[in-house]
């Protein structure tokens, strides 16, 4: 039940993140605010059906992630970041490919895995 609640939090923290939103330019505030709640609403919803603990906690840490950047760097979008999408995975047999996939996957910052496909 605590972690429920602790989801709940969560969610209103963004919520309430979103309708006071101030983006850089005037203009985008407005933009900006409506893609913090609909981003919200779209990954709590599918994630809703989630019950194994350690999935929860890693979706909420990925929370946490975003809204810190997005609090500090004032751009509510994910930070793209320059990793492979596959390194030397097909080179090398698939023992060393696995290998290497894994640690790519790994390497992968919290904040991005919500945008990997659905």
């Amino acid at each position: 039940m605590a972690m429920r609640t602790e989801v709940l939090r969560l969610y209103s923290r963004i919520l309430r993140l979103s309708r006071g939103w101030v983006a850089t330019s005037s203009l985008e505030s407005g933009v900006e605010r409506d893609y913090i709640k609909a981003e919200a609403v779209h990954l709590f919803r599918k994630n809703k059906g989630i019950t194994e603990a350690v999935e929860i906690k890693e979706r909420i840490r990925e929370a946490e992630a975003r809204v810190t950047m997005a609090e500090h760097y004032k751009n509510p979008y994910p930070r793209p970041v320059n990793l492979p999408k596959r390194s030397f995975s097909k080179m090398e047999g698939k023992k060393i490919g696995k290998a290497i996939q894994k640690m790519n996957d790994q390497s992968r910052p919290v904040y991005l895995r919500s945008t990997d496909s659905s």
